[in-house]
């Protein structure tokens, strides 16, 4: 599917997804808590909200109804909107919430608009990194100003890969498995905890590549056209788009050769 949008809308979006990521990536810097704790748990006791994913979550939302008032949204902490412009926003408010809670500095926010359910803008911003990720479709992707590009594909024996775990431990557990297997095959294995700086580092250089099992839409929206436009291909299983069974992002060449590997091992299932 292919979206015919003006490049008047696509700037639009672009800054508005930028002025939000902006804003909060630097309240979430700047007023985190000393004393933060946790909120609220989701799938298991270590798969935790902060009151900070809220706030901004909430910072996000109201800019973006300040602006475009009838756009959808889909938060990650519930915000919910159905939306009549056929624009929807797709929000993390902070990817790599552990890492916040911890003060470890691999944290982001990732804000992607999708038009007729295609992502056409994506934006992730990087407050520890000083760092801004963008992309808009068909105009390739950038690391503040400079472009950004993938790294050519190594020999898979080479190739330094990204992945990350879920929060429940029999997947996690399923997951161990896979990279058990796979890690002496290749040059090493990484785990951030932000999947959406994670293919971001792959649309940068800093990855070869990435996959992982359990991403939401908005782990990935964002990260996933920043990838692309840096010149990545990205998918699920063989022939399938990335979705919450697998998500696999590399340049060609080394894309093809790990995704198959990854359906070997049943990467896509616990």
């Amino acid at each position: 599917m292919t979206t015919t949008v003006n490049d008047e809308l696509k700037a639009e979006l672009l800054e508005i997804a930028l002025d939000a990521a902006h804003r909060a990536g630097a309240f979430l810097r700047d007023t985190r808590p000393d004393d933060l704790g946790v909120a609220a748990t989701k799938s298991s006791a270590v798969d935790v909200v902060t009151e900070m994913d809220i706030a901004s979550e909430k910072l996000i939302t109201g800019l973006l109804a300040d602006r475009r008032p009838d756009d959808g949204v889909l938060g990650e902490e519930g915000a919910s909107v159905e939306g009549s412009s056929g624009v929807q926003w797709v929000i993390d408010p902070i990817d790599g919430t552990v890492n916040y809670l911890y003060g470890l500095p691999n944290w982001s926010v990732s804000i992607a608009a999708r038009k007729d359910g295609e992502t056409i803008v994506g934006v992730v911003q990087a407050p520890m990194r000083a760092e801004t990720y963008r992309a808009v479709l068909g105009e390739g992707a950038y690391v503040n100003d400079r472009p950004a590009r993938v790294r050519p594909a190594p020999a898979f024996g080479m190739a330094l890969v990204g992945t990350g775990f879920g929060y429940r431990a029999e997947r996690r557990a399923r997951q161990a498995e896979v990279v058990a297997h796979l890690i002496p095959e290749v040059r090493d294995i990484r785990r951030a905890g932000s999947a959406a700086i994670d293919l971001c580092d792959v649309a940068t250089g800093r990855l070869d590549a990435y996959y992982e099992r359990g991403l939401n839409a908005w782990d990935y929206a964002a990260g996933d056209l920043i990838a692309r436009e840096a010149g990545a291909l990205t998918g699920g299983r063989p022939g399938e788009p990335l979705s919450t069974d697998l998500t696999v992002a590399a340049p060609p060449g080394l894309f093809e050769p790990l995704q198959a590997r990854l359906e070997e091992l049943g990467a896509w299932h616990d």
